[in-house]
């Protein structure tokens, strides 16, 4: 089967293509004899498996042949080319950025945004595309501001990382204490052929690559509207309300457990400079019981701005209820991050005594 006959068999059943906010796509016969999409042979990489799959979902080039080559007369040959070729020149299409003189970050391209990690094939078309790409899965304009946050929310949380693996900048300084090997960057570098695979078809592998990283981008997209979106508004009246919950302001109660709140949490209180920054968020869970669950530090942080007092970490049950005093205590977590109780309550009570404590090591 011709390569780009057998690309649109295995895309087009997957993922839909961007469509009323591009220009019209060429008739797929045109565009399957025309466009070309040029990155490099060998062993490939999460950025421009990302890349690829990020310029098939736009109408221009859905139906384009993928060529992988490091030959210059063919990459010339090519409508666009990424990661390979010495070249970053939009206006000719040209996303490599592996050149000396390339340093482009999003800030760089984009001087509105805060990111200011070196761009890889996958940031350099996100940067140019992605915002196309993502008001098309939301349905929404490109100038709404709904596609705005969500387009940073996805380079913030899924681009950058592969950004900052594929140019080898390191995360955090020191030794790490454990490895993490599933990362995305990790399960496309598993999708190559093994060292010692005879006759191995690398297209094959590269393919499999695009919907392995086609799906959690769509998936991260998607979970962006239909998920962390819509919990934005349980926060803001959450955070509206918090010293009517507590007169300390640093506990709030959301009315619907379980939402994903951090992100909002974190936002808001820079957008709207809370002091003292808040502590505690309490919700129900599945039985009907009560959480009261500590802020972390920052995003992605073991570390809380406030764990529940030591002494209760581990235990559980009528012992935690008898050390603490607290009628209806179910568990504290063993680091402190996450206590239950029966009541609201109780949970409440949980939250406050922690503070108490705290502010009478204070004084």
């Amino acid at each position: 089967m011709h390569s780009c006959k057998k690309a649109i068999l295995l895309f087009t059943s997957t993922w839909l293509p961007v469509s009323k906010h591009m220009t019209s796509s060429p008739p797929a016969k045109k565009a399957c004899i025309e466009m070309k999409i040029g990155t490099h042979n060998g062993s490939f990489h999460c950025d421009e498996v990302l890349a690829c799959f990020l310029l098939k979902q736009l109408p221009t080039y859905k139906d384009a042949e993928i060529i992988r080559t490091r030959d210059q007369k063919v990459l010339d040959t090519c409508d666009i080319v990424v990661d390979v070729g010495g070249i970053f020149d939009p206006s000719k299409n040209r996303y490599d950025h592996h050149q000396k003189t390339f340093t482009e970050t999003m800030k760089s391209l984009l001087p509105t945004k805060k990111w200011t990690t070196k761009l890889s094939s996958a940031g350099l078309v996100y940067c140019h595309f992605g915002k196309d790409i993502v008001a098309s899965i939301l349905d929404k304009g490109l100038t709404d501001q709904i596609t705005e946050t969500i387009f940073d929310k996805v380079y913030e949380h899924f681009v950058e990382e592969i950004d900052a693996i594929d140019n080898g900048v390191n995360q955090f300084d020191g030794e790490p204490r454990y490895q993490i090997t599933t990362t995305l960057s990790n399960r496309v570098r598993n999708c190559n052929p093994n060292w010692n695979e005879e006759n191995a078809d690398e297209m094959v592998c590269f393919l499999k690559a695009m919907r392995v990283v086609g799906d959690e981008f769509m998936d991260r997209v998607l979970y962006y509207k239909k998920a962390w979106l819509p919990a934005r508004q349980l926060v803001v009246d959450a955070i509206e309300k918090r010293k009517e919950t507590d007169p300390s302001g640093e506990i709030m109660v959301l009315s619907s457990g379980g939402c994903p709140w951090r992100d909002h949490l974190f936002d808001i209180e820079q957008e709207q400079n809370i002091s003292p920054s808040i502590k505690y968020v309490i919700y129900s869970d599945n039985n009907g019981n009560w959480r009261v669950q500590c802020v972390p530090v920052r995003i992605g942080s073991f570390e809380n701005r406030l764990s529940l007092l030591s002494e209760w970490q581990g235990v559980r049950d009528d012992a935690l209820s008898k050390l603490s005093g607290i009628p209806g205590c179910i568990f504290v977590h063993a680091s402190g991050f996450i206590g239950g109780n029966k009541t609201y309550e109780g949970a409440m009570e949980m939250a406050r005594k922690t503070m108490k404590d705290r502010d009478s090591k204070a004084s």
